[in-house]
């Protein structure tokens, strides 16, 4: 057998740049590159390897460890979850650093491939700089602490361990099921230890990513199902998007004429000016998705893993005789809500039912209705979009603006905060890519990394990142990526002075925004002094960005226009909006438990309200 000797860290980077996907005859390398900050724990390895095979395998410097992962995985969820980053860190706290952003691709079932430092599998170094001691054990390190935000975990004491373990990475990394964050454990030292592997390792390799059929009696039931339904309503998810089976839905409710209610993943599944698209869905829903959803007596779930903002703590579908069908590569997520099953592909099982429904179409009456709320609800929209609201701007106005002044083939991104609830009703999706909102781990601090994620998935295409003060806090870090690399990511910086969503649910439970305003702390002990003097304008600026300030609706539309010429580098755009002036919600509920008891008049109001919703929650069992 012909063998090659490699460092364990050059195998694996070898290893990594021949291997490539392909699904409905198109191929693609499936790592783009490698992020990757260096300490003593790899520095040696990795660091080492990826000098060496720079010219094959693009290294990119980040400025935090959990903003390579999060810009991994914006990256990889913009590319249908066909293509990835690996991601690279030191020992200890580098390695734990990463940990959020596992969880965001785990949960977000999203391929991101995780490479922490870790201890010297030798251990006589032990303890190294970094490593927290067990008194239980010497076989455990930080890095387990990935093993239940993986989906995949192992780490590599022995160079040959190799060998085995990569592949078994790929098959998860690629399973439209089981991906995930997958974790491989690197020791400093096993990392510059040098074996003699099979050359064949390094042979280029095509994973075929399959779309999967469901049963075919059971495409039968559904579409007996469908068939005697009155009021079927579907609620479309990412895996319509991951599918790529946006035409097919198309062609689905356009012949069957059941309406579509979109989840936050699953928001451009249609067109925003589909007659058959209600918007949004759940917490954050539009008016006529929550009225038809909760007269639902059929609900047809397309790659939703159903969370409580989709279902609105199990209170969105509310019809006695309603049953769910789910569509889903995922078992698990297809038999959630007791449903009718159909484990396969989004695309392939919606080409595969619909001849099934040859004939079927919903009652006139019923989509005459939706179209009337499709259109009732842009009418709402374009009212909150020009409210004119003063002395401030509106956070709905600023959405609007970008809205309405963004090309048609561009993406807006967001993740936490109030801004994915007010998006999520708001924006009008022009074009199947254009939103991206990551709202399954709600991760504040996403959005600038995910940013940069997205253009570099997608060189050509605009992209708008809208964070509030509170998330740019956290984690604005990759602004000085963006300007090392030349991209040109546009960034609006929404000032309200705090945590603007967590103030208005804190109100909601009979509090006062405690803790949830940027103030000084006065001579009472609390945090209720004057405002912060944080000047976002002056933070984007340092760190290399073209900075614009825009103080009213004039002044941002023209921030807009000219952020839109600017090419070679970020463009920040910081503006002031009035934390007090709300989209308003629409009618659906959210499970948010509020106290007991207590002293406080507003929380025992609260508490009376909480218990009369409380009581609409369903198994769906």
């Amino acid at each position: 057998m012909k063998t090659t000797r490699l460092t364990m860290a050059q195998a694996l980077v070898r290893y990594l740049a021949c291997q490539h996907v392909s699904r409905d005859g198109a191929q693609n390398p499936f790592f783009a590159g490698m992020w990757g900050i260096f300490g003593h724990g790899n520095v040696a390895g990795v660091g080492q390897a990826l000098e060496q095979y720079a010219p094959d395998f693009r290294y990119y410097q980040s400025r935090n460890e959990q903003a390579q992962v999060l810009a991994s995985v914006a990256f990889a969820k913009h590319r249908n979850r066909l293509a990835t980053f690996a991601c690279a860190s030191s020992i200890g706290p580098g390695a734990s650093n990463m940990l959020t952003g596992a969880a965001v691709a785990t949960v977000n079932r999203i391929p991101v491939l995780i490479l922490p430092g870790d201890i010297f599998a030798e251990r006589i170094q032990a303890p190294v700089l970094q490593q927290v001691e067990s008194e239980r054990t010497q076989d455990i390190s930080v890095n387990d602490c990935f093993k239940p935000v993986s989906r995949y975990w192992d780490r590599i004491n022995r160079p040959e361990q190799l060998i085995a373990s990569l592949p078994a990475a790929m098959r998860v990394l690629t399973s439209p099921a089981d991906t995930g964050a997958v974790t491989l454990s690197l020791p400093q030292d096993v990392q510059a230890e040098a074996y003699d592997y099979p050359s064949a390792l390094f042979e280029p390799r095509i994973w075929h990513i399959p779309r999967n059929r469901p049963d075919t009696s059971a495409l039968q039931r559904a579409a007996d199902w469908i068939r005697s339904s009155q009021q079927p309503i579907i609620i479309a998810g990412g895996g319509v998007h991951y599918s790529d089976a946006h035409a097919a839905l198309e062609t689905f409710v356009e012949r069957t004429g059941i309406p579509v209610a979109e989840t936050q993943a699953g928001k451009g599944s249609l067109l925003y000016d589909n007659p058959l698209n209600l918007g949004a869905t759940g917490v954050t829903g539009t008016e006529g998705a929550i009225q038809i959803a909760k007269e639902a007596d059929l609900v047809i779930g397309i790659g939703t893993r159903y969370s409580d903002f989709t279902n609105a703590s199990k209170t969105a579908f509310a019809n006695e005789t309603m049953r769910f069908i789910n569509i889903n590569v995922a078992e698990f997520d297809a038999y959630k809500h007791n449903a009718l099953p159909l484990v396969g592909d989004a695309r392939a099982t919606l080409e595969e039912l619909l001849p099934l429904l040859d004939g079927y179409g919903v009652a006139a009456d019923y989509r005459a209705r939706v179209h009337s709320l499709n259109q009732a609800w842009d009418a709402e929209v374009h009212r909150i979009y020009n409210l004119e609201h003063e002395p401030m701007l509106s956070q709905g106005e600023v959405i609007g603006l970008v809205n309405s002044l963004s090309a048609a083939g561009d993406t807006v991104l967001c993740a936490a905060g109030s801004m994915p609830g007010d998006l999520h009703k708001l924006w009008r999706t022009r074009n199947h890519k254009g939103y991206h909102l990551e709202y399954g781990y709600s991760t504040m601090g996403y959005e600038i990394a995910g940013g940069l994620g997205v253009k570099l998935a997608d060189p050509d295409r605009e992209v708008w990142v809208m964070v509030g003060d509170g998330s740019f806090l956290m984690m604005h870090t990759e602004i000085v990526t963006m300007v090392q690399e030349g991209i040109k990511v546009n960034i609006l910086v929404l000032d309200n002075h705090g945590h603007a969503s967590i103030g208005a649910l804190s109100k909601a439970v009979g509090s006062d925004g405690f803790g949830t305003k940027f103030r000084y702390r006065s001579e009472n002990g609390q945090l209720d002094g004057e405002t912060l003097p944080i000047d976002f304008a002056k933070n984007c600026e340092s760190l290399g960005a073209h900075v614009i300030r825009a103080k009213d609706r004039a002044e941002l539309a023209a921030a807009i226009e000219t952020a839109k010429t600017i090419q070679g580098g970020p463009v920040c755009i910081v503006t002031e909006v009035d934390r007090r002036q709300r989209v308003p919600g629409y009618g659906a509920w959210w499970d948010v438990p509020v106290a007991e008891v207590s002293e406080m008049d507003a929380v025992r109001a609260a508490r009376a309200d909480y218990e009369a919703n409380k009581s609409r929650e369903n198994w769906y069992a």
